[in-house]
């Protein structure tokens, strides 16, 4: 299983897909690992060159505890599509995974082909962010699970999907989640995505209430020139509530 060492970190990653197709690299929220998208990759497995990567501290990657940063997490992308031999790709994240996304085609637009920010946002409340890593980090994950899952998914979804998550979000390490909220909190994308210059789809849930259009994906789409706009039935993890419309859209702008 490829694992490749960072300062500070050893990043898990998985290829899928045709090694002949054009290159899309897979992040996950904060909370969840690289399974976040496995109802997804049947519909994109024939087009594309997969790469997915467990953030920092998540699912089988291991990180030393600390505070993350949101460059320290785009360039763990960067070490890992080298790794895996991408020189270009398109991103898709959720969450976490598209804040990284957009700071990936800030630092490195030479590498970032085309942008799919999925449920996410260039600022969150800070307050409410410094409040939740102390809390994990002197309480363990139960003391924000259920916060956490009652945002992730609507009342729709399938309970074997909500105990799964929940499962896995119980399970993982308190540290990385810390770590990462760290980069959550401290993320300085707000004033800077006006210079993002890859192409953007902009994907929002209409039940997300961690980061929905009003005051999120709102911001995004005005800030990103250019940036087009795909609405899904679902909360915050997309690709858990509508995988299929989800891989519909996704296909649709990067093969455009």
């Amino acid at each position: 299983m490829p694992f490749t060492q960072v300062s500070g970190a050893s990043l898990y990653w998985k290829r899928d897909g045709r090694e002949d197709a054009p290159a899309l690299v897979l992040l996950n929220s904060i909370g969840t690992d690289m399974d976040l998208w496995d109802a997804v990759l049947p519909f994109l497995r024939e087009r594309f060159a997969l790469l997915r990567i467990d953030a920092r501290g998540h699912g089988a990657s291991e990180a030393e505890p600390g505070d993350f940063t949101m460059p320290m997490l785009a360039a763990d992308v960067l070490a890992v599509a080298d790794a895996a031999g991408l020189a270009r790709f398109s991103v898709a994240g959720v969450s976490l995974g598209g804040m990284i996304a957009m700071e990936l085609a800030l630092i490195a637009p030479d590498r970032v082909e085309k942008l799919i920010p999925i449920c996410t946002s260039a600022t969150m409340d800070s307050a409410s962010w410094n409040d939740r890593i102390a809390k994990v980090r002197g309480e363990g994950m139960a003391a924000i699970a259920d916060l956490a899952m009652g945002r992730f998914l609507s009342d729709a979804a399938e309970p074997a999907i909500y105990e799964a998550v929940r499962r896995q979000l119980l399970s993982m390490d308190a540290q990385g989640y810390a770590g990462c909220g760290a980069a959550i909190r401290d993320m300085t994308l707000e004033t800077r995505i006006g210079a993002i210059a890859a192409p953007t789809l902009v994907v929002t849930g209409t039940q997300d209430t961690s980061t929905p259009l009003a005051g999120h994906g709102e911001h995004l789409l005005a800030s990103i020139p250019g940036a087009t706009h795909l609405s899904l039935q679902a909360a915050h993890l997309a690709p858990l509530e509508a995988p299929a419309d989800l891989a519909a859209g996704m296909i649709a702008f990067l093969q455009d």
